[in-house]
């Protein structure tokens, strides 16, 4: 009997570290309270990023973690989030590699037991899949359709490439036809390369001049996306007769690159074009430094997704205070702005999620109905914005080689997407 007995009570003993043991597991894992949740101690909360901070192509986003880093620099010497001070481990470089960026994502995860990843500013990310199944909440700009329809990917302005039926951004062309006095009349024509990701944004940038109440007279995804064609008389010839023989009211052009850019510019201002030209990548400081590229975007007009840097907006203000403070010197960039408002929009969710922090409360708290508005951005509405833009943009005109406020930030409705 005692021999029995003694073996009981072995048995209930280690039953019981067995349990504790499983407890501790789910604790680390998340699923227990604050403390000991991923990335969680009751003073602090760890994030890092992933990044495209070197390529073969010299595209790079890296200023994206001087933004985020400086968001989160201020939050702390606030005190933090309740009482939690951000411990940033800094950002990942997957090299516009979807495998490399798959295996940051993971390493930071499994290895360095982030809570979350922000910012995550990298065309080519291959951690989606990653972070989604493991209920890893992931911030920045939500470019490519791996973002959407998601549950832990948040775009900082919603989803950029929606499904046919979602909502599709108006903004970019009632921008515009606010700054003209009006639509009615005017004609868009609207370039793009043949890459995928150029034809997709010519799709719902055209649908978006349609929207504001332009004639769209051309959509034209036929120029090269590997690199700029040795002859533009093609293409600027379809533009100058694409209105009842004449020039468009209006050139966009939907490609990513400086020198692709330049060259269609200079071409048509060749032609005779005298009409507007608008695009999305020619607000960037370091054209200023080259006065022959200066001069060939001169008179562009650009449309940032942020409130421009030359407003008189206070939350512009403390941005700029806020980066010159973490790095002294850094030139402002939309990739910095990109990572500044990322880690906005995720210290804003983790206030209200509250105390008690776990991923769960954190996406549940996301998730549930989160609205808000900042003049930096514009808005951000999840789930909502899972699937579609927050609707939200600004316009700067390059002029006499400076960069000038055109229109201040706003936001339009979307409309289902043909």
């Amino acid at each position: 009997m005692r021999r029995q007995a003694v073996r009981l009570i072995g048995l209930v003993a280690a039953a019981a570290l067995a349990a504790g043991g499983c407890a501790a597991e789910q604790k680390a894992a998340g699923g227990g309270g604050s403390e000991g949740a991923a990335g969680v101690t009751a003073t602090t909360v760890k994030v890092g990023g992933v990044l495209t901070k070197t390529s073969a192509s010299g595209y790079s986003t890296k200023d994206a973690e001087i933004g985020a880093r400086a968001r989160f620099q201020r939050a702390n010497e606030a005190g933090g989030v309740h009482g939690r001070t951000i411990e940033f481990i800094g950002a990942e470089d997957d090299n516009q590699d979807a495998a490399k960026g798959d295996a940051a994502a993971k390493k930071l995860v499994q290895k360095d037991r982030v809570f979350a990843l922000v910012p995550v500013h990298a065309p080519n990310f291959g951690g989606a899949t990653f972070l989604e199944q493991q209920g890893v909440p992931w911030f920045g700009w939500a470019t490519g359709p791996q973002w959407c329809g998601t549950k832990t990917g948040f775009g900082y302005n919603g989803c950029l490439a929606p499904q046919p039926g979602a909502g599709s951004q108006t903004w970019w062309g009632n921008q515009m036809a606010e700054l003209i006095g009006g639509s009615a009349g005017k004609s868009v024509y609207v370039q793009t390369s043949d890459s995928s990701g150029s034809k997709y944004g010519g799709k719902t940038i055209s649908q978006s001049f349609e929207a504001a109440g332009f004639k769209l007279v051309g959509l034209n995804s036929g120029l090269p996306a590997a690199a700029p064609p040795p002859d533009w008389l093609p293409y600027v010839n379809k533009i100058m007769t694409s209105d009842g023989g004449g020039p468009p009211d209006l050139v966009v052009s939907i490609i990513a690159g400086t020198k692709f850019n330049v060259g269609l510019y200079g071409a048509l201002k060749k032609a005779g074009y005298q009409g507007l030209i608008s695009d999305a990548t020619s607000y960037d400081a370091a054209i200023l430094a080259d006065p022959a590229i200066a001069q060939a975007l001169e008179g562009v007009i650009a449309a940032p997704m942020f409130e421009p840097f030359e407003s008189q907006a206070p939350e512009i203000a403390q941005l700029k205070a806020d980066v010159a403070k973490t790095a002294p010197g850094t030139q402002l960039t939309q990739h910095l702005a990109i990572g500044y408002w990322a880690a906005d929009i995720f210290l804003k969710i983790l206030e209200q999620t509250g105390k008690e922090l776990t991923r769960e409360r954190f996406l549940a708290a996301a998730n549930g109905s989160f609205d808000y508005e900042n003049p930096g951005f514009g808005r951000i509405r999840y789930p909502k914005d899972h699937t579609e833009p927050n609707g939200c943009g600004a316009l700067v005109k390059l002029e006499g080689g400076a960069f000038k406020v055109a229109k201040n930030m706003k936001c339009f409705d979307n409309v289902p997407l043909k």
